[in-house]
Parts: C-alpha cells; sequence; structure tokens
C-alpha cells in the first residue's frame, strides 16, 4: 500500500446519510442537498452530490434545470429515461456510462422506465403489466467542471463487457492519463469515475489510485477495505492524500470510486 505525504481516511456509514422519502423516492444523501444542509459535509475533492436514489414505477423526476456541472447517473437495477432540451434521449440501464454536461444551462427529466417495458424503449404511453413494474435504483453523481459556461451536452456507452472482468473499470474521466482508456469523457480535467464489479470470490479484488482525493462508495454488496475494515452496501470512505489500498468483496459487489487531484475552489 502507497500512502502520499500526508494521508487520511474519514469512514461515513450509510446510516448516517441525509434523507429524503416521499410516496414515490427513497433518496440518500452522502453530502449536503437540497433542504438537507450541513457546512461541515458539502463536498469532498470536486465531488459535490452522491445520491443513492431508488424511485417507483411510473414515477420520476420532472423536468427541471441545471447549469455549470458534470453529472454522471450510474444505474444499479431497472431503467431511468433521460429527456433533455437539446433533444437528447437516452435509457440508462446497468452496465451504460451516462453523462450530463450541464454548462450554459439545460432542462432535463429522468423517470422510471417500468411503465413502457412490455412494448420496448421506443414507445409512449402503453401501461406495462404488473410483473414488469420495478423501482428503478441508482447513483448519480455531481463533479464541479473546468470552467463554468461550457456548451451543454450528453454522451453514453455501453461497457458491460468491460465491467465483466471484475477488475476497476475507468468509466468517465476528463484526466490525460485515462483519455486512451476512459468510456465517456466529462469536462473535469482533474477527475475520474471508476467502477468495480466484484464476484465475491477471493481473488476478487482490486487497488485504488494515488490521488489527491477519493471518495469510495459500496452501491451493492459488502467488501474488506485494506487499513479500514469492512464496509457494507451504503458505505463510503473519503480519503485525501493517499492511495494503493486494495478492496476486496465478500460477496458480489459493485464500488463507485471517484479519483480527483484537486478541491473545491483549488482547481
Amino acid at each position: 500500500m502507497s500512502t502520499l505525504a500526508t494521508g487520511h481516511i474519514d469512514i461515513h456509514r450509510a446510516g448516517d446519510r441525509m434523507k429524503t422519502r416521499i410516496s414515490w423516492l427513497d433518496s440518500k444523501h452522502s453530502f449536503s442537498f437540497g433542504e438537507h444542509y450541513d457546512p461541515d459535509n458539502t463536498h469532498h475533492g470536486l465531488l459535490l452530490v452522491n445520491n443513492d436514489d431508488i424511485v417507483s414505477p411510473g414515477q420520476g423526476f420532472d423536468t427541471h434545470p441545471h447549469q455549470d456541472m458534470e453529472i454522471v447517473t450510474w444505474v444499479l437495477g431497472g431503467s431511468l429515461v433521460h429527456q433533455d432540451s437539446l433533444g437528447h434521449s437516452g435509457l440508462i440501464y446497468p452496465g451504460l456510462a451516462q453523462r450530463m454536461s450541464a454548462g450554459t444551462g439545460i432542462l432535463h427529466s429522468e423517470k422510471n422506465d417500468s411503465w413502457r417495458l412490455d412494448a420496448g424503449p421506443a414507445s409512449n404511453g402503453v401501461s406495462a403489466s404488473p410483473e414488469h413494474e420495478e423501482p428503478v435504483h441508482f447513483v448519480q453523481m455531481w463533479v464541479v467542471p473546468d470552467e463554468p459556461g461550457a456548451t451543454p451536452g450528453y454522451q453514453q456507452l455501453e461497457i458491460d463487457d468491460q465491467l465483466a472482468g471484475g477488475g476497476l473499470v475507468t468509466v468517465a474521466a476528463g484526466l490525460p492519463r485515462y483519455r486512451d482508456r476512459t468510456a465517456i469523457t466529462i469536462n473535469s480535467s482533474h477527475s475520474a469515475f471508476h467502477v468495480a464489479r466484484l464476484s465475491g470470490s477471493p481473488e476478487a479484488n482490486f487497488e485504488l489510485p494515488d490521488a489527491s482525493y477519493l471518495h469510495v462508495f459500496v452501491a451493492r454488496g459488502e467488501v474488506e477495505m485494506e487499513g479500514v475494515g469492512p464496509l457494507y452496501e451504503g458505505d463510503a470512505v473519503r480519503l485525501t492524500r493517499t492511495g494503493g489500498q486494495r478492496i476486496g468483496a465478500r460477496v458480489p459487489s459493485e464500488i463507485l470510486v471517484w479519483e480527483m487531484h484537486a478541491r473545491l475552489g483549488a482547481q
């Protein structure tokens, strides 16, 4: 395990997250979000939002605005429909990398796709039979772009085959070192987003990169992190000036890792 000059590790347990619960949404917030504000918990590095959301069938977020933010959505179960004011429309499902650059301003909606699964993603207004209705579970993450006022954009790409290998896969990045092996790009040259799907076998493990800031989130399953111990679904670890720790899975697990080499206000 390598360590940079003055490494620091903070463990944040799943049950300590702020929560928004309404009839169709169960959302858990790793950082201050909406009406939930904690001045001591607003971001880590360049990561401002890590929302773990479950949305009921036929429900979702109606059209709303965003500006000057790189938004990455990672679906864990079910499927999510994205539509925006620039005419982009996409079906997001497990194994699909997706990024929206809000830039100068964009309107978009995100809805659970279960209500139209019977007729396929191209149809509209067709009700699914009850056995096809399921919640959609996803994690949405926001990082700060290099500069405000960029042109809004959207990108998605299927990467399920790469994830099947079991290692740490670079899903989205602006860091130059990942330009040749990232699935999609983000307008943040100090950031990269990685995902690992581990089988739970003894040899299933990976090593964290060295970075000024790392955010490790256990999206599902149970893992063991070197120097930390067991981590369970919904747990997160925030690392500062460190890296090289190995993470292995006790059961089939999915781990989301943000690697960042700058922090808010100091890019």
